[in-house]
């Protein structure tokens, strides 16, 4: 539930946890409504540009930088050599741009269903699409469940599942069949990474159901990383990593460290820290 805009401000309420998150707006920049969803532009105070979907927040200038370097990084380092990467979901760019930052990286498939949501990220954020020329890159407008069905198998190192809550389109890339098809579709070392939420209010539930569904599809291990993402429900994230053969609590911690490109948050000793968890965490996933 949302009320967009109150007194210049634009609030997201949640209204299961009792808990809403708000920026002060500057102007209602555009609207476009596509077969999927409604995507509204702000200018906003001290967060820059903000992408609002379907009443939700999903990007601005300020903060994006911690989800998509997690949602990239994390799973790059844990695999051994990545060079064949799937997006699935992701139309902003952001996380295209990081994981074209790998030199080890041949090809980046970015699929999102909605071409709308990659336009208005070139319109607003060029920042985020600053690689989208790259010969790497293969932007596809798809459904990225049948596109992962249809993938041959192996022949994939990474797949990132960039997606937005688990309704609407995205509620499919939060099921097991899919997941079965991720794993199916990935090389023996290949690793998966889902968005997975916020862990204050989702751990004993869309948390522990995807380590549940994750091992059901074939894969070995799976962890949870949380970090910041202050426009978010609760303003703490979470993206969970699933390994086909391998552990996925191992990363190249030596090749993070001498990484040969910038960041702004992710570095070798950030990827060391979200191995560990609150004590809540591991109770709800039954880690303890």
């Amino acid at each position: 539930m949302t009320h967009p805009l109150a007194d210049g401000w634009f609030t997201e309420i949640f209204d299961q946890q009792g808990s809403a998150f708000s920026l002060k707006v500057t102007a209602h920049l555009e609207q476009v409504t596509s077969e999927f969803q409604t995507i509204d532009m702000y200018d906003t105070e001290t967060f820059g540009k903000l992408m609002v979907i379907d009443g939700c927040t999903m990007v601005s200038s300020r903060e994006n930088f911690v989800y998509h370097e997690m949602m990239a990084h994390v799973p790059l380092f844990s695999h051994p050599n990545p060079k064949r990467v799937a997006i699935i979901g992701g139309g902003d760019c952001g996380t295209l741009r990081e994981v074209l930052k790998h030199p080890s990286v041949e090809v980046a498939y970015q699929i999102d269903i909605d071409e709308q949501v990659t336009r208005m990220a070139e319109k607003y954020f060029p920042e985020l699409c600053e690689s989208n020329a790259d010969p790497r890159a293969q932007i596809l407008f798809a459904d990225g469940i049948d596109w992962i069905k249809q993938r041959e198998a192996g022949s994939l190192d990474v797949i990132i599942i960039d997606s937005t809550d688990p309704v609407g389109p995205a509620e499919g890339l939060f099921a097991v069949d899919f997941y079965q098809d991720c794993m199916r579709a990935l090389d023996q070392q290949g690793v998966v990474v889902q968005q997975s939420e916020s862990p204050l209010y989702h751990s004993d539930s869309i948390i522990k159901k995807i380590h549940t569904d994750m091992a059901s599809a074939g894969a070995s291990t799976s962890h949870t990383f949380p970090f910041p993402q202050v426009i978010y429900p609760s303003g703490w994230w979470s993206c969970t990593l699933a390994s086909k053969g391998g552990d996925a609590t191992v990363f190249r911690i030596e090749d993070a460290a001498s990484k040969s490109f910038r960041t702004q948050y992710y570095n070798a000793e950030i990827h060391a820290a979200a191995l560990a968890l609150p004590e809540f965490m591991k109770r709800a996933l039954q880690l303890d």
